[in-house]
Parts: C-alpha cells; structure tokens; sequence
C-alpha cells in the first residue's frame, strides 16, 4: 500500500472517531484541601469539545488522499 493510501485510511478513520464521539474527555486530580498532614483532593472532568467540521475534513482530506493514492 502506498503512502499517501495509508495516511488516507489513516485520516478517515479519525474523521469517523472525531463525529462518533463528538469531545475527548479526561479525568484531572486537583488539590483542594492542603493543611499540614491534611490533603483533600478532588477528581474532575474535563471535556475537549471537537467541531464536526474537523471530523469532515479529515473523512474529506482521506477520501482525497485515498483516490489520489490508487490513481498513481
């Protein structure tokens, strides 16, 4: 398989994961509480939000990629 084909196939399959699952969330220990011997901490979420735009393109920049990969 050529390279441009792979990072085509590549790029699609993000684009498809970037419109499945709309954000990446990740959990983050914050300190809230800090006396002495007394630590009190505290988990948070924390959501990135991603554009469908940015899932299209890459499906679009694959596609792209993919049909100029095969035509060489």
């Amino acid at each position: 398989m050529k390279t441009s084909a792979l990072i085509g196939v590549i790029l699609i399959v993000l684009g498809i994961a970037a419109l499945a699952y709309k954000g990446i969330s990740y959990t983050k220990k914050e300190t809230i509480l800090n006396i002495g011997p007394i630590h009190a901490e505290a988990e948070r979420q924390h959501t990135i939000p991603l554009p469908p735009i940015i899932g299209v393109a890459a499906v679009v920049g694959g596609i792209v990629l993919l049909v100029a990969g095969s035509r060489k």
